[in-house]
Protein backbone atom coordinates (compact mmCIF):
# COMPACT_ATOMS: atom_id res chain seq x y z
CA UNK A 1 0.00 0.00 0.00
CA UNK A 2 1.17 3.18 -1.36
CA UNK A 3 0.47 6.62 -0.48
CA UNK A 4 2.03 10.04 -1.19
CA UNK A 5 4.71 11.69 0.62
CA UNK A 6 5.21 15.44 0.79
CA UNK A 7 7.59 17.64 2.15
CA UNK A 8 7.48 18.90 5.99
CA UNK A 9 4.88 15.96 7.21
CA UNK A 10 2.11 16.80 9.64
CA UNK A 11 3.70 14.46 12.17
CA UNK A 12 2.55 15.43 16.26
CA UNK A 13 0.65 13.39 18.68
CA UNK A 14 -1.50 12.29 16.35
CA UNK A 15 0.52 10.54 13.72
CA UNK A 16 2.73 9.00 17.46
CA UNK A 17 -1.12 7.18 18.30
CA UNK A 18 -1.44 5.91 14.42
CA UNK A 19 1.87 4.45 14.79
CA UNK A 20 0.67 3.23 18.43
CA UNK A 21 -2.21 1.64 16.48
CA UNK A 22 -0.32 -0.10 14.05
CA UNK A 23 1.85 -2.30 16.25
CA UNK A 24 -1.73 -3.32 17.87
CA UNK A 25 -2.70 -4.00 14.62
CA UNK A 26 0.51 -6.23 13.83
CA UNK A 27 0.53 -8.00 17.36
CA UNK A 28 3.31 -6.31 19.25
CA UNK A 29 4.08 -5.46 22.46
CA UNK A 30 3.59 -1.43 22.74
CA UNK A 31 3.03 1.24 25.31
CA UNK A 32 -0.41 2.22 26.78
CA UNK A 33 -1.95 4.23 24.19
CA UNK A 34 -3.11 7.95 25.46
CA UNK A 35 -6.42 8.94 26.08
CA UNK A 36 -6.41 11.85 24.17
CA UNK A 37 -4.06 11.61 21.39
CA UNK A 38 -4.67 15.23 20.04
CA UNK A 39 -3.19 16.49 23.35
CA UNK A 40 0.39 16.94 22.02
CA UNK A 41 -0.83 19.99 19.74
CA UNK A 42 -1.55 21.77 22.79
CA UNK A 43 -4.99 21.68 22.03
CA UNK A 44 -6.72 24.04 24.56
CA UNK A 45 -10.07 21.32 24.64
CA UNK A 46 -7.54 18.86 26.13
CA UNK A 47 -6.85 20.92 29.05
CA UNK A 48 -10.66 21.13 29.70
CA UNK A 49 -12.70 18.54 31.59
CA UNK A 50 -13.46 15.08 30.26
CA UNK A 51 -16.49 12.36 31.22
CA UNK A 52 -15.85 11.39 34.73
CA UNK A 53 -17.29 7.61 35.19
CA UNK A 54 -15.76 4.54 36.46
CA UNK A 55 -13.74 2.62 33.26
CA UNK A 56 -14.34 4.14 30.17
CA UNK A 57 -17.48 5.55 28.94
CA UNK A 58 -19.78 4.20 26.85
CA UNK A 59 -20.19 5.41 23.37
CA UNK A 60 -23.87 7.53 24.05
CA UNK A 61 -22.13 8.99 26.54
CA UNK A 62 -19.37 10.16 24.56
CA UNK A 63 -21.57 11.38 21.63
CA UNK A 64 -24.27 13.16 24.34
CA UNK A 65 -21.54 14.52 26.14
CA UNK A 66 -19.83 16.08 22.84
CA UNK A 67 -16.86 14.34 24.20
CA UNK A 68 -16.92 15.59 27.88
CA UNK A 69 -15.77 18.78 26.97
CA UNK A 70 -16.99 22.20 28.68
CA UNK A 71 -16.12 25.56 28.30
CA UNK A 72 -12.84 26.06 30.26
CA UNK A 73 -13.31 29.67 30.96
CA UNK A 74 -16.98 29.82 31.38
CA UNK A 75 -18.04 26.05 32.27
CA UNK A 76 -20.22 26.40 29.66
CA UNK A 77 -21.40 23.20 28.47
CA UNK A 78 -22.14 24.00 25.20
CA UNK A 79 -17.87 24.88 24.22
CA UNK A 80 -17.65 27.76 21.87
CA UNK A 81 -17.80 28.24 18.59
CA UNK A 82 -13.68 28.86 17.33
CA UNK A 83 -13.90 31.59 14.52
CA UNK A 84 -10.17 32.48 14.39
CA UNK A 85 -8.47 32.31 10.70
CA UNK A 86 -4.90 33.27 12.14
CA UNK A 87 -2.76 32.48 15.20
CA UNK A 88 0.27 34.87 17.20
CA UNK A 89 3.51 32.84 17.03
CA UNK A 90 5.35 32.67 20.20
CA UNK A 91 8.26 35.00 20.77
CA UNK A 92 10.76 32.88 18.88
CA UNK A 93 7.99 32.62 15.78
CA UNK A 94 7.13 29.07 16.46
CA UNK A 95 3.51 27.79 17.11
CA UNK A 96 3.93 25.85 20.76
CA UNK A 97 0.15 26.29 21.34
CA UNK A 98 -0.65 23.40 18.24
CA UNK A 99 -2.35 26.35 15.94
CA UNK A 100 -0.79 28.24 12.63
CA UNK A 101 -3.65 28.70 10.39
CA UNK A 102 -7.08 28.30 10.41
CA UNK A 103 -7.31 26.48 6.74
CA UNK A 104 -5.85 23.65 8.81
CA UNK A 105 -6.30 24.14 12.60
CA UNK A 106 -9.37 25.02 14.09
CA UNK A 107 -10.36 24.16 18.06
CA UNK A 108 -14.00 23.35 17.22
CA UNK A 109 -13.13 21.40 13.92
CA UNK A 110 -10.45 19.37 16.47
CA UNK A 111 -13.30 18.81 19.22
CA UNK A 112 -15.53 16.73 16.63
CA UNK A 113 -12.96 15.01 15.09
CA UNK A 114 -12.04 13.78 18.82
CA UNK A 115 -15.63 12.89 19.32
CA UNK A 116 -15.93 10.83 15.98
CA UNK A 117 -12.23 9.26 16.72
CA UNK A 118 -13.52 7.78 20.10
CA UNK A 119 -17.06 7.30 18.61
CA UNK A 120 -15.45 4.63 15.60
CA UNK A 121 -12.48 3.40 17.81
CA UNK A 122 -10.21 4.83 15.51
CA UNK A 123 -6.56 7.12 16.51
CA UNK A 124 -7.64 10.20 14.41
CA UNK A 125 -10.04 11.65 12.13
CA UNK A 126 -9.91 14.52 9.42
CA UNK A 127 -12.92 16.53 8.93
CA UNK A 128 -13.51 17.75 5.63
CA UNK A 129 -16.34 20.47 3.79
CA UNK A 130 -18.07 17.53 2.46
CA UNK A 131 -18.65 13.56 2.11
CA UNK A 132 -17.64 13.75 -1.78
CA UNK A 133 -14.20 16.55 -0.45
CA UNK A 134 -13.62 13.26 2.21
CA UNK A 135 -13.50 10.37 -0.57
CA UNK A 136 -11.39 12.04 -3.22
CA UNK A 137 -9.06 12.93 -0.90
CA UNK A 138 -8.18 9.29 0.34
CA UNK A 139 -8.09 8.55 -3.90
CA UNK A 140 -6.13 11.77 -4.80
CA UNK A 141 -3.55 10.12 -2.03
CA UNK A 142 -2.79 7.08 -3.42
CA UNK A 143 0.91 7.07 -5.19
CA UNK A 144 0.20 6.63 -9.14
CA UNK A 145 -0.46 4.49 -10.66
CA UNK A 146 -3.11 2.79 -8.74
CA UNK A 147 -5.16 -0.07 -9.03
CA UNK A 148 -8.43 0.56 -6.70
CA UNK A 149 -11.19 -2.34 -6.15
CA UNK A 150 -14.66 -0.68 -5.56
CA UNK A 151 -18.53 -1.75 -6.05
CA UNK A 152 -20.69 -1.37 -8.92
CA UNK A 153 -23.53 -0.32 -6.39
CA UNK A 154 -22.67 2.74 -3.89
CA UNK A 155 -23.17 6.40 -3.89
CA UNK A 156 -23.75 7.34 -7.41
CA UNK A 157 -22.07 10.86 -7.76
CA UNK A 158 -18.16 9.04 -5.73
CA UNK A 159 -19.29 6.02 -8.59
CA UNK A 160 -18.92 8.90 -11.23
CA UNK A 161 -15.78 10.73 -9.98
CA UNK A 162 -14.21 7.60 -10.31
CA UNK A 163 -15.08 6.55 -13.50
CA UNK A 164 -14.50 10.39 -15.06
CA UNK A 165 -12.15 11.76 -13.62
CA UNK A 166 -9.99 9.12 -11.04
CA UNK A 167 -8.27 7.86 -14.27
CA UNK A 168 -6.73 11.42 -14.71
CA UNK A 169 -5.24 11.27 -11.50
CA UNK A 170 -3.39 7.61 -12.41
CA UNK A 171 -6.02 5.74 -11.09
CA UNK A 172 -7.51 2.35 -12.57
CA UNK A 173 -10.60 1.20 -11.36
CA UNK A 174 -12.05 -2.41 -11.04
CA UNK A 175 -15.92 -2.30 -10.26
CA UNK A 176 -17.36 -5.46 -8.40
CA UNK A 177 -20.28 -6.77 -6.49
CA UNK A 178 -19.07 -6.14 -3.08
CA UNK A 179 -21.21 -8.76 -1.58
CA UNK A 180 -19.27 -11.34 -2.93
CA UNK A 181 -15.76 -12.02 -1.42
CA UNK A 182 -15.08 -14.61 -4.40
CA UNK A 183 -15.42 -11.18 -6.56
CA UNK A 184 -13.33 -9.06 -4.63
CA UNK A 185 -10.67 -11.94 -4.62
CA UNK A 186 -11.14 -12.30 -8.06
CA UNK A 187 -10.20 -8.30 -8.42
CA UNK A 188 -7.46 -8.33 -6.31
CA UNK A 189 -3.86 -7.33 -8.10
CA UNK A 190 -1.50 -8.43 -5.26
CA UNK A 191 1.37 -5.85 -5.37
CA UNK A 192 -0.54 -3.44 -7.67
CA UNK A 193 -3.73 -3.18 -5.64
CA UNK A 194 -3.46 -0.32 -3.26
CA UNK A 195 -6.93 0.60 -1.83
CA UNK A 196 -10.56 -1.67 -1.35
CA UNK A 197 -13.40 0.33 -1.03
CA UNK A 198 -16.46 -0.99 0.01
CA UNK A 199 -19.93 0.57 1.35
CA UNK A 200 -22.02 -1.06 3.57
CA UNK A 201 -24.91 -1.25 3.09
CA UNK A 202 -25.05 0.39 -0.39
CA UNK A 203 -26.73 2.60 -1.80
CA UNK A 204 -29.71 2.31 -3.12
CA UNK A 205 -29.70 -1.40 -3.25
CA UNK A 206 -28.69 -2.11 0.44
CA UNK A 207 -25.91 -4.62 -0.27
CA UNK A 208 -24.28 -6.24 3.06
CA UNK A 209 -20.24 -6.41 2.53
CA UNK A 210 -18.74 -8.58 4.66
CA UNK A 211 -16.08 -6.51 5.98
CA UNK A 212 -13.82 -8.86 7.62
CA UNK A 213 -13.53 -11.07 5.04
CA UNK A 214 -12.63 -7.90 2.67
CA UNK A 215 -10.07 -6.75 5.26
CA UNK A 216 -8.10 -10.17 4.82
CA UNK A 217 -8.64 -9.72 0.99
CA UNK A 218 -7.41 -6.64 1.10
CA UNK A 219 -4.83 -6.61 3.24
CA UNK A 220 -3.79 -10.39 1.84
CA UNK A 221 -3.00 -8.39 -1.26
CA UNK A 222 -1.66 -5.96 -0.09
CA UNK A 223 -4.16 -3.30 0.39
CA UNK A 224 -5.79 -1.26 2.34
CA UNK A 225 -9.65 -1.73 3.65
CA UNK A 226 -11.74 1.71 3.53
CA UNK A 227 -15.35 1.43 4.12
CA UNK A 228 -17.93 4.12 3.34
CA UNK A 229 -20.15 3.21 6.66
CA UNK A 230 -22.27 6.70 6.70
CA UNK A 231 -25.80 4.51 6.62
CA UNK A 232 -25.04 2.16 9.25
CA UNK A 233 -22.63 4.48 11.06
CA UNK A 234 -20.82 3.66 14.30
CA UNK A 235 -24.09 3.39 16.11
CA UNK A 236 -24.82 0.34 14.26
CA UNK A 237 -21.56 -0.76 13.13
CA UNK A 238 -17.56 -0.25 13.82
CA UNK A 239 -15.69 -1.34 10.73
CA UNK A 240 -12.43 -0.46 12.15
CA UNK A 241 -12.99 -3.42 15.33
CA UNK A 242 -13.64 -5.99 11.87
CA UNK A 243 -10.29 -5.05 10.22
CA UNK A 244 -11.06 -1.98 8.12
CA UNK A 245 -8.48 0.83 7.56
CA UNK A 246 -10.05 3.70 7.00
CA UNK A 247 -13.96 4.53 7.87
CA UNK A 248 -15.51 7.61 5.38
CA UNK A 249 -18.35 8.95 6.65
CA UNK A 250 -20.79 11.96 4.50
CA UNK A 251 -21.52 13.48 7.66
CA UNK A 252 -24.01 15.66 6.16
CA UNK A 253 -26.28 12.41 6.46
CA UNK A 254 -26.93 10.48 9.90
CA UNK A 255 -24.18 12.18 11.94
CA UNK A 256 -25.16 15.78 11.36
CA UNK A 257 -29.01 14.47 11.50
CA UNK A 258 -30.84 17.76 10.62
CA UNK A 259 -30.42 18.45 6.94
CA UNK A 260 -28.83 21.80 7.86
CA UNK A 261 -24.57 20.58 7.26
CA UNK A 262 -22.55 19.72 4.69
CA UNK A 263 -19.46 17.77 5.74
CA UNK A 264 -17.21 14.58 5.47
CA UNK A 265 -15.26 12.46 7.80
CA UNK A 266 -12.41 10.19 7.22
CA UNK A 267 -11.71 7.90 10.89
CA UNK A 268 -8.72 6.14 10.94
CA UNK A 269 -7.28 2.91 12.44
CA UNK A 270 -3.56 2.26 12.10
CA UNK A 271 -2.87 4.39 8.41
CA UNK A 272 -0.02 7.09 9.70
CA UNK A 273 0.71 7.81 6.01
CA UNK A 274 -2.24 7.57 4.61
CA UNK A 275 -3.45 10.21 7.70
CA UNK A 276 0.03 12.34 7.04
CA UNK A 277 -1.22 12.48 3.14
CA UNK A 278 -4.88 13.03 3.35
CA UNK A 279 -4.15 15.92 5.97
CA UNK A 280 -1.72 17.60 3.81
CA UNK A 281 -4.45 17.70 0.73
CA UNK A 282 -6.91 18.55 2.79
CA UNK A 283 -4.63 21.98 3.75
CA UNK A 284 -3.22 22.18 0.20
CA UNK A 285 -6.70 21.46 -1.89
CA UNK A 286 -9.21 23.87 1.18
CA UNK A 287 -11.38 20.97 1.26
CA UNK A 288 -12.12 21.76 5.26
CA UNK A 289 -14.89 22.08 7.36
CA UNK A 290 -15.57 25.74 8.91
CA UNK A 291 -16.18 26.17 12.82
CA UNK A 292 -19.64 27.24 12.52
CA UNK A 293 -20.61 23.87 10.51
CA UNK A 294 -18.09 21.94 12.58
CA UNK A 295 -20.26 23.34 15.86
CA UNK A 296 -23.57 21.72 13.99
CA UNK A 297 -22.27 18.92 13.87
CA UNK A 298 -21.12 18.77 16.86
CA UNK A 299 -24.96 19.15 17.97
CA UNK A 300 -25.79 16.69 16.00
CA UNK A 301 -23.69 14.01 17.51
CA UNK A 302 -25.27 14.37 21.08
CA UNK A 303 -28.42 13.02 19.25
CA UNK A 304 -27.05 10.39 16.81
CA UNK A 305 -27.98 7.25 18.98
CA UNK A 306 -31.50 8.04 19.51
CA UNK A 307 -31.95 9.21 15.88
CA UNK A 308 -30.20 6.24 14.48
CA UNK A 309 -31.90 3.31 16.74
CA UNK A 310 -35.80 5.44 16.17
CA UNK A 311 -34.82 5.33 12.51
CA UNK A 312 -34.15 1.41 12.29
CA UNK A 313 -36.68 0.52 14.26
CA UNK A 314 -39.07 2.70 11.81
CA UNK A 315 -37.37 1.20 8.88
CA UNK A 316 -38.22 -2.35 10.05
CA UNK A 317 -41.70 -1.78 10.38
CA UNK A 318 -42.25 -0.20 7.39
CA UNK A 319 -40.48 -3.03 5.32
CA UNK A 320 -42.32 -5.50 7.24
CA UNK A 321 -45.83 -3.91 6.67
CA UNK A 322 -44.87 -3.65 2.63
CA UNK A 323 -43.29 -7.27 2.20
CA UNK A 324 -45.61 -8.79 0.34
CA UNK A 325 -47.99 -5.84 -0.47
CA UNK A 326 -49.46 -6.19 -3.78
CA UNK A 327 -48.06 -3.09 -5.09
CA UNK A 328 -44.66 -3.90 -4.05
CA UNK A 329 -42.47 -6.20 -6.36
CA UNK A 330 -40.03 -6.12 -3.64
CA UNK A 331 -38.49 -4.70 -0.10
CA UNK A 332 -34.82 -4.23 -0.26
CA UNK A 333 -34.02 -4.16 3.09
CA UNK A 334 -31.18 -5.60 5.21
CA UNK A 335 -33.60 -6.12 8.24
CA UNK A 336 -36.00 -8.72 6.55
CA UNK A 337 -35.25 -12.19 6.68
CA UNK A 338 -35.28 -13.09 2.83
CA UNK A 339 -32.76 -10.84 2.32
CA UNK A 340 -29.62 -12.35 0.89
CA UNK A 341 -27.27 -10.25 3.32
CA UNK A 342 -29.96 -10.73 6.72
CA UNK A 343 -27.38 -13.32 8.47
CA UNK A 344 -24.09 -10.85 7.56
CA UNK A 345 -25.91 -7.97 8.57
CA UNK A 346 -27.17 -9.29 11.84
CA UNK A 347 -23.26 -10.53 12.97
CA UNK A 348 -22.22 -6.79 11.68
CA UNK A 349 -24.37 -4.45 12.80
CA UNK A 350 -25.31 -4.28 16.36
CA UNK A 351 -28.84 -2.92 17.27
CA UNK A 352 -30.11 -2.22 14.25
CA UNK A 353 -30.34 -2.55 10.18
CA UNK A 354 -30.48 0.84 9.52
CA UNK A 355 -33.12 3.43 8.69
CA UNK A 356 -32.68 3.55 4.81
CA UNK A 357 -34.74 0.71 2.73
CA UNK A 358 -36.03 0.69 -0.99
CA UNK A 359 -39.00 -0.64 -2.55
CA UNK A 360 -39.40 -1.63 -5.84
CA UNK A 361 -43.03 -1.11 -7.86
CA UNK A 362 -44.94 -3.48 -9.78
CA UNK A 363 -46.62 -1.21 -11.97
CA UNK A 364 -43.12 0.23 -13.23
CA UNK A 365 -41.13 3.58 -13.09
CA UNK A 366 -44.04 5.68 -14.20
CA UNK A 367 -46.13 4.44 -11.11
CA UNK A 368 -43.19 4.72 -9.15
CA UNK A 369 -42.41 8.65 -9.60
CA UNK A 370 -46.20 9.50 -9.51
CA UNK A 371 -46.88 7.36 -6.02
CA UNK A 372 -43.34 9.75 -4.99
CA UNK A 373 -45.42 12.91 -6.36
CA UNK A 374 -48.73 11.89 -3.78
CA UNK A 375 -46.74 11.77 -0.64
CA UNK A 376 -47.48 14.29 1.60
CA UNK A 377 -45.25 13.69 4.88
CA UNK A 378 -42.48 12.06 2.70
CA UNK A 379 -41.17 15.14 1.10
CA UNK A 380 -39.36 14.53 -2.20
CA UNK A 381 -35.83 15.73 -1.63
CA UNK A 382 -32.15 13.93 -2.25
CA UNK A 383 -29.79 13.30 0.28
CA UNK A 384 -30.80 10.51 3.76
CA UNK A 385 -30.44 10.42 7.39
CA UNK A 386 -32.06 13.90 8.52
CA UNK A 387 -35.17 14.13 11.27
CA UNK A 388 -37.31 14.47 8.03
CA UNK A 389 -38.73 11.48 6.06
CA UNK A 390 -37.74 11.49 2.55
CA UNK A 391 -38.52 9.63 -0.26
CA UNK A 392 -36.69 10.13 -3.86
CA UNK A 393 -36.97 8.11 -7.41
CA UNK A 394 -33.11 6.99 -7.36
CA UNK A 395 -32.77 5.93 -11.39
CA UNK A 396 -34.03 9.68 -12.41
CA UNK A 397 -31.05 11.54 -10.29
CA UNK A 398 -28.34 8.93 -11.14
CA UNK A 399 -28.78 8.72 -14.91
CA UNK A 400 -27.72 6.22 -17.37
CA UNK A 401 -25.65 3.27 -16.61
CA UNK A 402 -26.86 3.35 -12.79
CA UNK A 403 -27.58 -0.31 -11.56
CA UNK A 404 -30.70 1.41 -9.57
CA UNK A 405 -34.07 -0.11 -11.02
CA UNK A 406 -36.27 2.37 -13.20
CA UNK A 407 -38.87 0.95 -10.99
CA UNK A 408 -37.65 1.72 -7.02
CA UNK A 409 -38.19 4.17 -4.72
CA UNK A 410 -35.48 4.90 -1.95
CA UNK A 411 -36.87 5.84 1.48
CA UNK A 412 -35.08 7.67 4.13
CA UNK A 413 -36.77 6.92 7.40
CA UNK A 414 -37.29 10.48 9.62
CA UNK A 415 -38.74 10.75 13.24
CA UNK A 416 -42.06 11.20 12.43
CA UNK A 417 -44.68 8.43 13.67
CA UNK A 418 -44.77 5.10 12.13
CA UNK A 419 -48.35 4.92 11.47
CA UNK A 420 -48.31 7.89 9.98
CA UNK A 421 -45.67 7.08 7.68
CA UNK A 422 -47.08 3.86 6.52
CA UNK A 423 -50.61 5.66 6.00
CA UNK A 424 -48.96 8.10 3.51
CA UNK A 425 -47.28 5.19 1.63
CA UNK A 426 -50.97 3.22 1.42
CA UNK A 427 -52.76 6.26 0.08
CA UNK A 428 -49.88 6.95 -2.06
CA UNK A 429 -49.93 3.16 -3.95
CA UNK A 430 -54.04 3.95 -4.22
CA UNK A 431 -54.98 2.39 -1.53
Amino acid sequence: MSFRTFDQPNRNGTVANLGRMAGVAHGHAIAPEPKRPMAARHDPIAAQRRIECPGSPHRETIAAQAGGVADGATGGLVPPIHVASTFVRDADNQYRRGYCYGRADNATVRQVENVLTDLEGGAATLLFGSGMAAATTVFLALEPPAHVIAPTAMYWGLHQWLMEEAPRHGLEMTFVDAGSPAALQAAMRPGRTQLVWIETPSNPLWTITDIAAAARIAHDGGALLAVDSTVSTPVLTRPLELGADLVLHSATKYLNGHSDVVAGAIVFGHTARAFDACAKLRGMLGGVLGPFEASQLLRGLRTLHIRVRHQSVTALAIARHFDGHPCIKQILYPGLARHPGHALAARQMQGGFGGMLSMRLRSGEAAAIAAAARMRIWKRATSLGGVESLVEHRSSIEGPGSPCPPDLLRFSTGLENIDDLIADIEQALGN
